[in-house]
C-alpha cells in the first residue's frame, strides 16, 4: 500500500467509526483498486457494506476475506450476521458456528443463540 491508499485506508476507518459507512466506502474506492488482496481492506468494506445495508456486497467482502485467509474468526461472524439479516438461517448458523468454535467469545456465543433460537421457532411452526 502507498502513502497515499493507506491515509485513505486510515479515513475510511475513521468514517466507519463515525457511523458513515457511504463515505468510507467512498474512501475505501481507491484503496481496494490498489490492494485488491489486503484482507484488512475487504475485511472494512464488508464493515461498511453492512453498515449502510448493501447486504449482498458485505456478503461478497465477507467471503472475499474468507478465500484470502479461511481462519479469520471475525470474517466469519460478520458473514453469519449478513447471512442472518437476508434471512438465510441455516447458512448463517453454520457460520456462526464456525465463528465460535474459532473464538468463543461472548458475542459470538450471542448471536449463535439468536439464529438457533429462530431457527427451533420457525421449525415449531
Amino acid at each position: 500500500m502507498t502513502d497515499g491508499t493507506f491515509e485513505a485506508f486510515r479515513r475510511a476507518e475513521a468514517l466507519l467509526a463515525e457511523r458513515r459507512p457511504l463515505e468510507a466506502l467512498r474512501e475505501l474506492a481507491v484503496v481496494l483498486e490498489a490492494a485488491p488482496e489486503q484482507v484488512g481492506v475487504h475485511l472494512l468494506a464488508g464493515r461498511a457494506y453492512l453498515g449502510s445495508a448493501q447486504l449482498k456486497r458485505a456478503e461478497s467482502a465477507f467471503r472475499k476475506v474468507l478465500e484470502l485467509d479461511p481462519s479469520d474468526h471475525y470474517a466469519r461472524f460478520a458473514l453469519g450476521r449478513t447471512l442472518q439479516r437476508q434471512s438465510r438461517l441455516p447458512e448463517a448458523l453454520a457460520q456462526l458456528r464456525m465463528a465460535a468454535a474459532m473464538n468463543p467469545s461472548p458475542e459470538y456465543q450471542e448471536a449463535l443463540g439468536e439464529v438457533s433460537a429462530r431457527l427451533a421457532v420457525e421449525r415449531d411452526r
